[in-house]
């Protein structure tokens, strides 16, 4: 990989769009000093904004686009209106033609994932995308993969999730063989869907020799930190993630009521400011946010559309922590080495019928 890591971003995304996005950049930029940017959005509104962040403006190329994509555009409305034309396009278009090393974006997740997959196309072999979550847990962090791709996933698509959650984490946290855990409802192995049990027991004849496949998790063991990498579909896995985010600012604000009941709290919560803050720092999602498409021939990383500057910051950042491993390479060799076990699955599938 070339020596300069360019970042394209898509201006226009998420709900406040430039007034997030250029202050989250410049705030990456200061981080990683020898990041670049290309940026993408409509030129009467990012202009005035880019002006004020100076450091940003001397680093980045900027290109007009007369579309943005709406945060309610259905996919197949974005890609048929901004197919070219629009800053979510052209940002993801710059990694294509190797004019950016990775793309952001806050936008529309449902555009996002469909204009990625109809620019960058999957590498053979692989039936289809994921979005990769960082979740903080009690032993560090977690990579939780399907979080909203797609809804339902077969035996096949759970296993290739599995490859590229444990090749994700060997790149950002630096597993050399991460533990991998498939989410269920429960721990035994006559639990669950058939599909789950599939993928477990592929997982255990392809016997890996870059991940540890642990069984079944359950949704208490994702913060626990049981597994390096919990693999579901992309329902279960969306909801798990909205389900842990709205406790963390439920508790948030349950402390803040408590410390705001009476003097004696008050003056607890200076004595105690110390772990509170580290509390604080614990359940921040902003250091989290970004998910990562994975199972795609480039990086496109998703932030979350309402987040500020410091997560949009977080979201480059990890982008850029992709772009600086060779986890592509990586998911491309696991894959490799269990087509045989595929082919064999689906024989036997077929025989029984």
């Amino acid at each position: 990989m070339a020596a300069t890591v360019t970042a394209s971003l898509d201006v226009m995304g998420g709900d406040k769009g430039p007034a997030v996005v250029l202050p989250g950049a410049e705030r990456a930029l200061r981080r990683l000093p020898g990041l670049r940017f290309r940026l993408y959005g409509d030129e009467a509104v990012v202009r005035p904004l880019l002006d004020r962040h100076p450091e940003l403006r001397d680093v980045s190329t900027f290109e007009h686009c007369e579309i943005s994509v709406r945060m309610d555009d259905k996919p197949s409305q974005a890609l048929r209106r901004g197919r070219w034309r629009s800053s979510m396009w052209r940002a993801i278009d710059a990694v294509k033609s190797a004019d950016a090393t990775f793309a952001v974006s806050a936008g529309n997740t449902g555009a996002l994932m469909a204009m990625s997959k109809f620019c960058l196309r999957s590498p053979a072999g692989i039936d289809r995308p994921a979005i990769a979550g960082i979740w903080p847990t009690l032993r560090g962090e977690s990579v939780v993969l399907d979080c909203g791709a797609s809804i339902g996933a077969g035996a096949t698509t759970l296993f290739e999730f599995a490859v590229m959650g444990a090749a994700m984490a060997r790149a950002l946290h630096g597993k050399a063989k991460p533990t991998v855990g498939l989410l269920n409802i429960g721990v035994e192995e006559i639990k669950g869907l058939d599909e789950i049990k599939n993928a477990g027991q592929m997982l255990r004849d392809a016997a890996l020799p870059d991940l540890d496949y642990i069984g079944f998790v359950e949704a208490d063991d994702i913060g626990k930190g049981k597994a390096d990498v919990v693999v579901t579909e992309g329902f279960a896995g969306n909801i798990a993630l909205k389900a842990a985010e709205g406790t963390a600012r439920q508790i948030s604000s349950y402390l803040r009521e408590a410390v705001n009941t009476s003097l004696l709290a008050r003056i607890g919560f200076l004595i105690a400011s110390g772990a509170f803050r580290r509390l604080r720092q614990a359940m921040d999602t902003r250091r989290a946010n970004g998910g990562v498409f994975l199972g795609l021939n480039g990086i496109v990383i998703k932030s979350h559309g309402g987040t500020d500057a410091e997560g949009f910051a977080a979201a480059i950042e990890i982008g850029h922590s992709i772009a600086s491993s060779r986890i592509l390479d990586e998911i491309n060799a696991d894959l490799a080495a269990y087509r045989p076990l595929e082919g064999a699955l689906r024989e036997a599938k077929t025989g029984a019928m």
